[in-house]
């Protein structure tokens, strides 16, 4: 856990209680506006997700292994990095996965008002619209941390939320084979999962996420050997 995060996880507990940090801060929560956390268990199918990209080399050696292993994901993006690498977005979406809104700077929501998140979604989603054509429907919050004001303005955008109900940590410094067990160790049918191709933007601009690159085959492999189908988070919103 990163210390803004630490920090304002703590500020808000400490000043508004434990049910206001659950509506904000708890993936599971729809207590602020609907929110996709996983998709319905009926089949065995589950979905793929990362953050906090598009990143060099680490999104294209992903891309790699998903071209490779057939299997769709859906990358939420941070605006600050498609203006880095708009090569690396289209490539995202001309091999057939989905471009998901993260922010332009990837901020903590906690006490942040309208205008401020307005200007975060508007500008990524106007830097996706420059390097694809068009805008992305789906919107993930950094850190998964919503707040107040903000499911209206996604609603004015058309933008739906999705967060997770699975997660490899690997934004901890956890090494490849962790990284999949714990991807893995709850994994059921209508599981969505977090991953990350890059970090939030931020100096170097390499970035190095070499254990998520080497975890991916592992979780993939994983997946399939429990009889679950990898199919795109778009499937779980219909």
């Amino acid at each position: 856990m990163s210390w803004p995060l630490a920090a304002g996880l703590s500020a808000v507990a400490a000043a508004a209680g434990g049910s206001l940090y659950y509506a904000c801060s708890v993936p599971a929560s729809q207590m602020l506006g609907p929110t996709l956390v996983r998709g319905p268990a009926d089949r065995p199918r589950i979905a793929l997700t990362f953050d906090d990209g598009p990143a060099r080399p680490s999104t294209e050696q992903i891309l790699d292994t998903l071209r490779r292993e057939q299997v769709p994901a859906a990358f939420f993006v941070c605006g600050k990095n498609v203006e880095r690498y708009p090569e690396v977005v289209r490539r995202i979406q001309a091999e057939g996965h989905t471009l998901g809104n993260h922010t332009y700077s990837h901020p903590l929501l906690y006490l942040k008002g309208r205008a401020r998140i307005a200007a975060e979604i508007d500008r990524t989603q106007a830097a996706i619209e420059h390097a694809v054509g068009e805008r992305p429907r789906l919107f993930r919050p950094p850190y998964g941390v919503r707040w107040f004001g903000l499911f209206p303005l996604l609603r004015e955008r058309g933008l739906s939320v999705v967060q997770w109900s699975d997660t490899g940590f690997d934004w901890k410094e956890n090494g490849p084979a962790e990284i999949a067990r714990l991807a893995l160790r709850n994994l059921k049918s209508g599981s969505v999962i977090l991953l990350h191709d890059g970090r939030e933007p931020r100096e170097p601009q390499e970035v190095d996420a070499c254990a998520t690159v080497e975890a991916l085959p592992m979780i993939i492999e994983g997946a399939r050997k429990a009889g679950l189908e990898w199919v795109s988070v778009k499937e779980f919103l219909h």
